[in-house]
């Protein structure tokens, strides 16, 4: 697949001597035009010439690659590893829900065997996390968080008020005060919106 171009309705894309076409396209005179506002698509499919298609933005789907920092809600956590569900690929929603897994050996990078699952999330908590291996459809992403900028961005107190960060690994009620252990991600200027 080549990489996508922006098209408009009414571009000519090809001759139907290069390209057959496919969906969002139409042929007038020899020509394939797009019938829509997005992107390009060309597919090799087999020996025959490529199918020139053209898709929305909201059409393209985006899947969390290696090394992509996504932001997930944590859905439970147990001694060994917490389960999140991914919600973005960097500011990019998702259409489809992926799962992940954040082991307690990539929750930090220092003292490894004595983090405590409970201690770094708890389930309902947002988190910027890092993809370090792919996942399928039956199994699950695996992330990290043993980085500063990485770990617990939103957390809610028992009470239900959002929670402030005090240090790195702790929290605060705003409401009744109360201290709770989290990996807290130091949040850079470019993730903050005004």
């Amino acid at each position: 697949m080549s990489p996508m171009k922006l098209c408009v309705p009414g571009d000519k894309l090809c001759s139907v001597e290069d390209c057959i076409p496919g969906t969002g396209v139409y042929l007038r005179h020899g020509y394939i035009y797009s019938s829509l506002a997005g992107y390009v698509l060309r597919k090799n499919e087999g020996e025959e010439l490529p199918v020139i298609s053209v898709v929305r933005e909201t059409e393209t789907q985006l899947l969390p690659d290696v090394g992509a920092i996504v932001t997930c809600k944590v859905t439970s956590i147990n001694p060994r590893f917490a389960k999140v569900h991914i919600l973005y690929v960097g500011s990019t929603p998702l259409k489809d829900r992926f799962r992940g897994t954040i082991r307690k050996e990539d929750v930090r990078a220092t003292e490894k065997d004595k983090v405590e699952t409970y201690k770094s999330f708890r389930p309902g908590d947002i988190v910027l996390a890092k993809v370090i291996s792919l996942g399928d459809v039956q199994s699950n992403y695996l992330l990290t968080t043993a980085e500063n900028e990485l770990g617990v961005v939103v957390a809610h107190s028992e009470s239900g008020a959002q929670m402030v960060p005090i240090s790195w690994c702790e929290m605060q009620c705003p409401r009744t005060h109360v201290k709770e252990f989290r990996k807290v991600a130091r949040v850079q200027p470019e993730y903050l919106q005004a």
